[in-house]
């Protein structure tokens, strides 16, 4: 209300009417929240739902590595590299890891595991074989 306050008498009625108000939207919130599903629903609209246009999973919709690394990503990098920096680094490192934590799956984990993997398998074919004289030949 942009009505200037002059005197005591305008102090009370612009107080009346803020009590009046703040009556109005409590029961308002009130009547949002009378019900079990409508908390619920209230709750369950933080968490993003996917889209099916743009291919993107929703919260509840992802593998357990994805759901691990939103969690487990910030905290590490946070705890460790970025352990003495101010709270803005902290958040901007909390948001990129956000961000990327969306290519980490399961997926990408195992193809990561096949390739350090087949690495050393490649290592092991490499060695040359031990050229001895079997034990049952025909020349002893």
């Amino acid at each position: 209300m942009d009505v200037p306050i002059r005197n005591i008498d305008n102090l009370r009625a612009e107080i009346n009417r803020l009590k009046e108000a703040e009556r109005q939207q409590s029961t308002a919130i009130s009547q949002r929240f009378s019900s079990l599903s409508s908390v619920f629903s209230t709750i369950a609209s933080i968490f993003p739902k996917g889209n099916p246009l743009t291919g993107a999973k929703g919260f509840f919709e992802q593998d357990i590595v994805s759901l691990l690394s939103r969690i487990v990503l910030p905290f590490t990098l946070n705890k460790t590299i970025f352990r003495n920096s101010n709270f803005l680094v902290k958040t901007l490192v909390g948001v990129l890891s956000q961000k990327a934590s969306r290519y980490i799956n399961e997926e990408t984990i195992t193809s990561l595991w096949d390739k350090v993997k087949s690495l050393f398998d490649k290592k092991e074919e490499e060695r040359p074989e031990h050229r001895a004289i079997p034990a049952f030949s025909e020349s002893s």
